[in-house]
């Protein structure tokens, strides 16, 4: 889910640069340089992003998928000399996640789950054990901080014509922790009315791994489930009748090994070109190759199989309701956890097409196809139509269309059998459309007249993007941008 977000923060919040260019003139060399980037600049970013729906992995492809995000972005650019660019960006992220919190949905009848004593038999002393998808339990996974910190640096030749970079990267949540790196380089000739690129980034990526209580319980005390949060707690079969735990028709999970590889590597090459076809259109097309190889499943998301017999903790009255937002209070064991190929390779293949047409409206379009080897097919369009209000303000309606096939791994809720090799539930990997609307309002100061001491202000913006999957996914994401010249 966590890659949704952030699609939708790059989408709501970051425009489209190309512009048409007029060809430049023919000037001899002279002592003077442009420098290229004339003042130190800061940019703040705070987003807020909220979604519901009703097909969490955590709980096998049913249960709420309730989340909150609250983000905030400070980048700043720093001129060294008249060639040599470095950028620092650092981005804090808080969220709260039921789907996540329901990575131990079992709770007293004090509701009472401290993760201190999550397993203990003070915690079933509170009272019966009760759980269900349908609402969120608290605990560490439950809310999380995510924080990212990168640094890049940008060499132009004295002609402007080549273009280098390099960036490392480093971010941090409860559960992953990532190191990445990345070279690039830029070429622009033909008057600059034409530019090649190329850029590769790696990610060394690992898992501090966090599983369903149950599993984790089960496996840690080797199958004892009269031990931990298991003791005196009662398991019921799909009639809501209690099993007899030391008997031979019981609940265990399907397999008994967890993550094996903590490791998760992926490795980018970009390519890219852009040309300006004249005073009024200007487009581009880019590819991308991606290589993934480690742990590529998460080992928080259930998985349920037809072919196994149901067990329940909780109210036996709710179990014929289960799969209903009316559950409130019984909760089913996982049979296992996702678990996904050791590599994936994708390939994204775009275009980007800008058109001026008049001093007030300029009309933007993207569009994207892509395919990996788990079978997802995907196409995605964007059209943003910036309309200039006077010298200082712009409007930016858009309009976002996505959709993919599934993933040959992907099965809803209790779809899968317990012979197949590979399985999810998460629906981020299913079959769907989804549609996004936004608009956003910028404010230009061109000639930083708005001064405190020193700091002059560039820009303001305000965007509001509206997004909706038809598997009754929704999300409303709200940002917040400003941009300061430091002379």
């Amino acid at each position: 889910m966590r890659n949704i977000i952030f699609l939708l923060l790059i989408i709501s919040c970051c425009r489209f640069t190309m512009s048409a260019q007029t060809k430049q003139d023919t000037v001899k060399k002279t002592t003077y340089k442009k420098r290229v980037l004339e003042s130190a600049e800061i940019s703040f970013l705070t987003s807020l992003y909220t979604q519901d729906g009703s097909n969490a992995a955590v709980t096998g492809g049913i249960g709420t998928e309730e989340l909150k995000n609250f983000a905030n972005n400070i980048n700043v650019m720093i001129p060294l000399n008249d060639d040599d660019v470095l950028t620092a960006d650092i981005t804090i992220s808080a969220y709260s996640s039921a789907s996540s919190g329901n990575l131990n949905p079992f709770t007293g009848a004090s509701g009472d789950d401290d993760d201190d004593d999550e397993y203990g038999s003070n915690f079933n002393a509170a009272g019966p054990i009760t759980g269900t998808p349908w609402v969120a339990s608290s605990g560490a996974s439950n809310e999380d901080v995510w924080v990212s910190p990168s640094l890049s640096y940008t060499h132009s030749s004295d002609d402007r014509n080549k273009i280098f970079n390099a960036d490392i990267s480093f971010a941090n949540e409860y559960d992953y922790v990532s190191f990445g790196a990345g070279l690039g380089y830029s070429y622009l000739f033909n008057e600059k009315n034409t530019e090649i690129g190329i850029n590769a980034k790696t990610y060394i990526d690992a898992w501090r791994p966090e599983y369903p209580t149950e599993i984790k319980t089960y496996i840690e005390n080797n199958g004892n489930l009269n031990a931990d949060f298991f003791s005196g707690v009662d398991i019921l079969d799909s009639q809501g009748t209690p099993i007899d735990k030391n008997g031979t028709y019981i609940w265990q999970p399907l397999k008994s090994n967890l993550i094996s590889d903590k490791g998760r590597n992926t490795y980018s090459i970009s390519l890219n070109f852009s040309q300006i076809l004249g005073k009024k259109a200007q487009i581009a097309l880019f590819s991308d190759l991606v290589l993934q190889k480690g742990w590529l499943a998460n080992p928080m998301q259930r998985v349920y199989f037809k072919d196994i017999d149901n067990f329940y903790i909780g109210n036996a009255l709710s179990i014929d309701k289960y799969t209903s937002p009316e559950n409130k209070d019984v909760f089913q064991l996982a049979d296992d956890i996702e678990r996904l190929p050791d590599t994936r390779f994708k390939i994204p293949i775009g275009m980007q097409f800008n058109y001026f047409i008049n001093e007030f409206i300029v009309v933007r379009t993207y569009y994207r196809y892509y395919f990996d080897d788990w079978d997802i097919n995907s196409q995605t369009f964007n059209i943003e139509i910036p309309l200039k209000i006077g010298m200082k303000y712009t409007l930016y309606p858009a309009y976002r269309f996505y959709t993919q096939t599934a993933a040959k791994y992907f099965a809803p809720y209790e779809e899968h059998l317990s012979t197949e090799e590979f399985y999810t539930s998460d629906y981020d990997l299913s079959e769907f459309n989804a549609s996004q609307i936004g608009f956003g309002l910028q404010y230009k100061d061109i000639f930083t007249e708005a001064k405190v001491w020193k700091v002059g202000l560039k820009t303001l913006n305000l965007n509001y993007a509206y997004y909706y999957r038809n598997s009754g996914l929704k999300a409303h994401i709200i940002t917040f941008g400003a941009k300061f010249i430091i002379d």
